[in-house]
């Protein structure tokens, strides 16, 4: 785990249209209580001096001078150079806001700001779910370097960790996976049927209720189980779409990355109900015009989080062969596999965490 034993401190922030919560990170771990304010996301100056002050609370807070301020802020922006530019959830930015140029010379350090996404993702990679894959492969002497993330919530979010290196883009827009084209609706994007909306519109849509009566997806789940009365069977149809079209989604993205994928967000909390469905649609084979098939992906993928598909996921497929010519044998692993887990840290903390190695890697750069 990088920076887990590092000494400095980086000053954190998580921003929502709602609130805006600030901590400090050392050595991978809280060390401050969060400080949570309003974020006024209608307001320019209101919003701008709520940041101010939350940063000056943690710092006055730490126990050591902090190094840095490494946060998340919702996009799209110029990220590398710290501006923010039109938000849907907080109109107070559009038009441009040079945020971190302003936090750097009011605190004389600097700035680094990122999406939610790519910083969650970044934090699995770092002390989340990856290492610990990795550690139940050890005595396969097989270990995975890539990471694809995914954050299932208001809307769906993405990042992409190639070999510890956070995959950014040239203009800050790489791994926005949320407009990936949508297999159902094939003139729409897919953050349509991977969001909560889609789960209430798809309830809705199968239970016959107006769009008004429809509870929230905690409910939906809860009524899916069996543990809340409502329309069972709806609730469970919307999560087996919002599975299936979700693992179409990441099959398309493990095309190309190849990769473990890590699950977070608050419909994370749902997994039991559509992470199923989304392994077997990334399992699922694509038809060839002459009715023949092949597989969908180069690779196996396994539910990471179901018992008897995670030890066959740690299972060393090892298949000893003469080399041609020679007396000599080598080994190699006949079976090319990925894993579909949810979060080890959690949503909020793996984005500090993240937060945290971003800021210590681009100082180090």
């Amino acid at each position: 785990m990088y920076f887990a034993d590092d000494k400095r401190v980086v000053m954190t922030l998580d921003a929502g249209g709602t609130n805006f919560v600030f901590s400090a990170i050392q050595g991978n771990k809280e060390i401050v209580e969060p400080v949570t304010l309003p974020s006024h996301s209608d307001d320019l100056d209101l919003c701008l001096q709520i940041l101010i002050d939350g940063f000056h609370r943690i710092r006055q807070s730490c126990r050591q001078d902090p190094v840095a301020i490494s946060f998340a802020f919702p996009g799209p922006a110029d990220y590398k150079n710290g501006i923010i530019g039109d938000l849907p959830n907080l109109p107070a930015f559009r038009g441009g806001v040079a945020l971190g140029p302003m936090l750097e010379e009011i605190y004389k350090m600097p700035v680094f700001i990122n999406n939610d996404g790519n910083l969650f993702g970044l934090g699995e990679s770092m002390a989340g779910l990856l290492p610990h894959v990795n550690k139940l492969l050890q005595k396969q002497q097989k270990q995975f370097k890539n990471l694809i993330g995914v954050t299932l919530g208001t809307g769906f979010g993405g990042s992409v960790i190639l070999d510890g290196k956070m995959l950014v883009g040239d203009n800050s827009s790489a791994a926005e996976i949320w407009l990936l084209g949508n297999k159902k609706y094939s003139d729409s994007f897919i953050e349509e049927s991977i969001s909560i909306r889609a789960i209430k519109r798809v309830y809705a849509e199968q239970s016959g209720l107006d769009m008004d009566s429809i509870p929230e997806p905690r409910d939906i789940y809860k009524i899916g189980k069996g543990e809340t009365p409502g329309h069972q069977q709806a609730a469970l149809y919307a999560f087996t779409e919002f599975g299936g079209l979700l693992g179409d989604a990441l099959a398309n993205i493990v095309t190309i990355i190849d990769g473990i994928v890590v699950i977070g967000g608050g419909l994370a909390g749902a997994a039991d109900l559509f992470l199923p469905f989304v392994v077997e649609a990334m399992n699922k084979p694509m038809k060839r015009l002459d009715d023949g098939e092949v597989p969908r992906l180069e690779m196996s993928c396994f539910n990471l989080e179901d018992a008897e598909q995670r030890n066959d996921f740690i299972h060393a497929f090892i298949k000893t062969i003469q080399v041609p010519r020679s007396e000599k044998t080598v080994e190699y692993d006949t079976h090319p596999r990925i894993g579909v887990g949810l979060s080890r840290l959690g949503t909020s903390r793996a984005v500090a965490v993240g937060a945290y190695s971003y800021a210590l890697t681009r100082l180090e750069s």
